[in-house]
């Protein structure tokens, strides 16, 4: 599986605010970490239900984290870092994942985690997937203060010569890059 992880801290790359709201109210926050049953609330899954198991997983109580945001896709249009997989289409899905501990503060927590994790990712079987971290600025909301701190926004590519291959491949690189957070936090903890 390819790995790599980058960090975008500088003023003009995206952030998140925490939790996030919608101000045309069309999509919606879900606390998956305290509120379990609301995952079926999300409609990322409809089209997507292999997502489920990949967010319940990083939102169980057993986890040292949480997810923001998710989205996934499928798509005919390759870029150039797409290449050596010689697709001809791939299973996107990205998530906004967070530390639910005192961690998501520390800037060198977020960097040892992503290292760590994307050194274990290139160690996992090799399957036509890619995982990329990307480290960001987050805005957490406590009351009536705000406190700056980090997280990461997680893409997971699947390849395939068609959207059944592709997206299976991406299936096994959700399972893949769960078991790497899990490993990479139990080592951690």
């Amino acid at each position: 599986m390819e790995a790599d992880f980058s960090i975008e801290l500088a003023p003009e790359d995206e952030t998140l605010e925490f939790p996030w709201f919608d101000p045309e109210g069309r999509l919606h926050y879900y606390d998956l970490k305290r509120h379990p049953e609301y995952i079926d609330r999300l409609d990322e899954l409809q089209n997507f239900p292999e997502l489920r198991a990949f967010l319940a997983r990083l939102n169980s109580s057993s986890s040292a984290m949480e997810t923001a945001k998710c989205d996934a896709w499928f798509t005919a249009e390759m870029a150039v870092e797409d290449e050596i997989f010689s697709a001809a289409c791939k299973c996107a899905c990205y998530v906004d994942l967070l530390f639910s501990d005192g961690r998501r503060f520390s800037f060198p927590e977020h960097q040892r985690f992503a290292e760590k994790m994307t050194e274990l990712l290139k160690q996992m079987p090799e399957v036509p997937a890619a995982a990329e971290l990307l480290l960001r600025r987050c805005y957490y909301r406590q009351s009536s203060d705000v406190a700056a701190g980090f997280y990461f926004t997680t893409y997971l590519f699947g390849y395939g010569e068609d959207a059944a291959q592709a997206r299976q491949h991406w299936a096994t690189g959700a399972i893949l890059l769960a078991d790497a957070i899990a490993q990479t936090l139990s080592k951690a903890g």
